[in-house]
């Protein structure tokens, strides 16, 4: 196995998250809440994460922001576009399944 330098791993990570946004960015069609319940996060939970490195490195960042960057548009305009009502179904396994930091 090829050993990785710390900067290939971090820009290899690095790429990994980036063709993950642009992914999510295409399938609008999948909502959060289906990324909740089969994978246990979802578009803002990258936001989250965004932001905490970010404000970790000294580097201050709302919300807003953070959600824009993944988003790659602000996130009341994807709501508005985008976001479609979640079935009672979706949302019973919602409750069941949430981590308990949402």
């Amino acid at each position: 196995m090829t050993e990785l330098t710390p900067d290939q791993q971090r820009d290899f990570e690095a790429a990994a998250f980036r063709t993950l946004v642009a992914h999510l960015r295409t399938r609008t069609d999948v909502q959060n809440i289906d990324l909740m319940n089969l994978a246990g996060f979802c578009r803002n939970c990258l936001s989250n994460w965004y932001r905490d490195a970010a404000n970790e490195a000294g580097v201050q960042m709302d919300k807003d922001r953070s959600r824009e960057i993944i988003y790659g548009m602000p996130y009341s305009e994807w709501q508005a576009k985008y976001q479609t009502d979640a079935s009672d179904q979706k949302k019973s396994a919602f409750e069941t399944n949430r981590p308990k930091d949402h």
